[in-house]
């Protein structure tokens, strides 16, 4: 049986991680055993562990109803199971955006977010922080049936008026489709559910794989945490079309708008063309039916705007078919392993590369700056035993006065200490600027303000000004923020040449760091809002508030996100700025005193000479050893990065 590509190229990826945070491990406890940790560098090798620990993978599903959209998860991900899992079938079967993971500090269950709560401006990322408002149904993960009937429910609907459908932003008195809509007694069916989220160990969602299964089209408008939040930051987007159907002209808006737009990223987004055993036909031969399939793809790629290759013609009922009855024939007709194999070579290396470069910028910091306590000790031990050697057949009074020039130079170190001091006192100052800038407080405000501003707004031109002017301020503080970045940058690159002539300690350039990655956040969430606006116009007008309000609070919350990185950011640079200065002062502070204390106990005569220099020299063997330690450790956390395993390549190769 032809094993699933995707499973195999994320397993792999997953035991690279693993591999990965092994090699830190092992890194952070020979720091221990060496002294060579201190509290700031293991707050940064934990976040780095956290990071690799808890990184998902996610891949989002989207598609007009009864395009074969569920049918696909269940072939892909579940056809181990047996049976389906997610309800599949003619019609509507998702009818709220469905979230697919594995949280083991939580039960195995259905998580569902009632429709009521649409009624409220909160985001469904912001429920997420209370339990207590969602409904919890517990199943039976070694019990299909039990997970089957668990799932269905995703499905169900509610009978409301048209006053509260519209109160939840689910009905347009203006739209001739939600007209139709409409039941005989007024009454409208609307999702009972806001959100799903499905919690289950499943091999894949267990290693990190986080699946989105969205409603139909027309929920992407209404929900506008799908297209600020979600599908933007999804590493993977399959654009379900059907082959029985071709491409709709609102297929078409969402692709432009949502999917292939230029405000976000253009990796891992697939177009998939299912259905296509709709094409299968007894009357035709294979050239015939490929004929039709190829056409078929020629005129969806021309709408899409795509090559036909960057589409991928599927039967994803036949393919679960033939995956649950062992059919390899059936199987490869279906087309699926394409698509699995498409999609694992295009997602799983992106993914990878990013954690790496992420990941190997942190560790080249980090042992940078292991080597130069190593290299300041080195250089203070071999100070000591020239002095030392030095001191060989001479009397009392060279003793002494060597002894009174080391005094002399931890003298004025300890002056150099009282500017470093200062220094500290500065850089505190420049930091607590910089977080003034990028605050959180002063952003919630801001946040606050411009919500009135538009509540109060009686035309759309003030509406516009009001989230202009938000984001001219939010612009305004992060390139603020870069300037005040560059200023700790120079001052702090002063101080260490500054040191390093007077004291001989090792000189180092300040890392650099900018706020352009958070600029451009900004800038794509401001293209979406501009966008956004100018399709909302009408519903402006009309006097139809409900979608603008829950845009500008989906809004603020990923500006709120975006900042809240670039606060953590900011402070894991602020400790890699001044930790290697407190590094090496601390570390030719203690060398000092070495040097001192060594020179007083010869000219006391509790030691002599040779046994105190024995003593260094083997100290000395000691630094040495470590320093190669680093290395070997160096090397095996590069290789950890660079490795790809055996089942990755093979299935590279296949």
């Amino acid at each position: 049986m032809a094993e699933n590509k995707l499973a195999q190229h994320f397993a792999a990826y997953t035991e690279w991680r693993k591999g990965l945070v092994d090699t830190i491990c092992d890194y952070r406890s020979w720091l221990n055993e060496q002294e060579l940790n201190d509290s700031q560098i293991d707050q940064r090798i934990q976040y780095l562990l956290e990071r690799l620990r808890e990184d998902k993978l996610n891949v989002a599903f989207v598609a007009e109803f009864s395009r074969g959209k569920s049918e696909l998860i269940n072939a892909i991900f579940f056809a181990g199971y047996g049976q389906r899992l997610l309800p599949s079938s003619a019609g509507r079967t998702t009818m709220c955006p469905t979230e697919l993971l594995y949280d083991p500090s939580k039960p195995t269950s259905l998580q569902l977010l009632p429709i009521e709560t649409r009624a409220s401006d909160a985001t469904t990322t912001e429920y997420k922080r209370y339990p207590d408002e969602w409904q919890v149904f517990e199943f039976d993960v070694d019990n299909s049936d039990s997970m089957v009937a668990a799932f269905k429910e995703v499905s169900r609907t509610k009978r409301v008026t048209v006053a509260e459908a519209e109160r939840y932003g689910l009905y347009d008195p203006s739209s001739e489709d939600d007209a139709m809509s409409l039941n005989s007694d007024g009454s409208i069916d609307v999702p009972a559910w806001r959100y799903a989220v499905i919690n289950f160990p499943h091999p894949l969602l267990e290693q990190g794989l986080v699946i989105l299964d969205t409603p139909g089209l027309n929920a992407i408008g209404t929900e506008p945490e799908l297209t600020l939040n979600m599908l933007p930051n999804a590493h993977a987007v399959l654009f379900i079309l059907a082959a029985d159907t071709g491409v709709t002209k609102s297929e078409i808006d969402v692709w432009r708008q949502y999917i292939s737009g230029t405000r976000w990223k253009q990796k891992g987004r697939l177009a998939v063309l299912n259905k296509i055993d709709g094409l299968w036909d007894d009357l035709k031969n294979e050239a015939e039916i490929e004929q039709e399939i190829t056409k078929q793809l020629s005129t969806s790629a021309e709408l899409l705007g795509l090559n036909s290759n960057q589409i991928f013609p599927i039967s994803a009922q036949k393919g679960l078919l033939a995956k649950v009855t062992k059919d390899d024939e059936l199987l490869l007709k279906s087309r699926l392993p394409a698509l699995e194999k498409a999609l694992s070579s295009e997602l799983i290396p992106s993914k990878k590369d990013i954690v790496r470069d992420n990941t190997q910028s942190e560790l080249d910091d980090l042992v940078k700056n292991s080597q130069m306590i190593l290299e300041s000790r080195l250089h203070g031990l071999t100070e000591q035993l020239d002095e030392l050697k030095g001191l060989r057949g001479k009397n009392e009074d060279v003793v002494e006065h060597m002894m009174n020039k080391v005094k002399l130079d931890k003298e004025n170190f300890e002056k150099g200490l009282q500017r470093f001091q200062a220094l500290r006192s500065v850089f505190s100052q420049h930091a607590n600027h910089l977080f003034t800038l990028l605050g959180m407080e002063a952003l919630r405000s801001q946040v606050t303000v411009t919500r009135d501003n538009m509540i109060a707004a009686k035309f759309t031109k003030s509406i516009r000004t009001a989230m202009d002017d938000f984001f001219t301020d939010i612009k305004s503080r992060l390139l603020k923020s870069d300037a005040q970045i560059d200023e700790i940058k120079q001052m702090m690159d002063a101080m260490y040449d500054k040191f390093s002539k007077e004291h001989g300690l090792r000189k180092s350039d300040a890392p650099t760091f900018s706020t352009l990655r958070y600029q451009k956040e900004i800038a794509k969430l401001e293209r979406a809002y501009k966008e956004q606006f100018n399709t909302m116009f009408n519903m402006i007008a009309n006097e139809k508030m409900t979608l603008t309000s829950k845009f500008f609070e989906t809004l603020a919350s990923r500006v709120i996100h975006v900042y809240e990185v670039a606060n953590r950011d900011v402070e894991n640079w602020l400790k890699a700025v001044i930790s290697p200065m407190e590094s090496q002062v601390r570390e030719h502070q203690l060398q000092l005193r070495r040097r001192l204390e060594s020179i007083k106990r010869i000219y006391k005569a509790t030691d002599t000479l040779e046994d105190r220099i024995t003593e260094l020299e083997n100290i000395e063997k000691s630094i040495q050893a470590q320093a190669s330690d680093l290395k070997i450790l160096r090397q095996h956390m590069m290789n950890a990065l660079a490795i790809e395993s055996s089942e990755e390549a093979q299935a590279q190769v296949a």
